[in-house]
């Protein structure tokens, strides 16, 4: 089976109609969601090959395929993550400066930041005292570099 776009995400279905089907997992590295061309498995054993058609990021919960009775999912294995806390928006502005510069990727969830593991930035946090744990986590989408050059 090929398959050429996203057809929903689970976040936006009723709940009922989640309910009724039996759901295959294709299980993910958070970095593999930026691919728009891949040959993956199900945790079935089913293979699929993936070409999306349109340029958009895979996310976790999308749904590749979808009939009355079945559907199979996108989900997003574990990253090693920091997961930074900042006290304050001083904080939060200097680690966001500092994370900017080496041009790191990062996601927010509530009043965290999210990088990948990195044992120089975890230097970096306990050198300015900043509150950070480490820990395996999933993200939602993928970590994308912004195109940038220092001109």
């Amino acid at each position: 089976m090929i398959v050429e776009k996203v057809i929903a995400n689970i976040k936006d279905l009723d709940p009922a109609e989640l309910e009724k089907r039996h759901k295959e997992k294709v299980y993910l590295e958070s970095d593999h969601l930026m691919k728009r061309i891949q040959r993956v498995e199900t945790d079935h054993g089913r293979e699929l090959g993936i070409r999306l058609k349109d340029p958009k990021d895979l996310m976790a919960g999308d749904i590749l395929f979808m009939d009355e009775e079945n559907m199979i999912i996108i989900d997003v294995m574990s990253d090693d993550l920091i997961v930074i806390s900042p006290r304050d928006m001083q904080e939060m502005g200097t680690i966001a400066h500092q994370l900017g510069n080496r041009h790191l990727p990062a996601q927010f969830e509530m009043s965290d930041m999210l990088v990948q593991y990195d044992y120089l930035v975890e230097e970096l946090l306990r050198e300015m005292d900043i509150p950070f744990k480490r820990e395996e986590r999933k993200v939602k989408q993928a970590f994308r570099h912004i195109g940038h050059s220092h001109d």
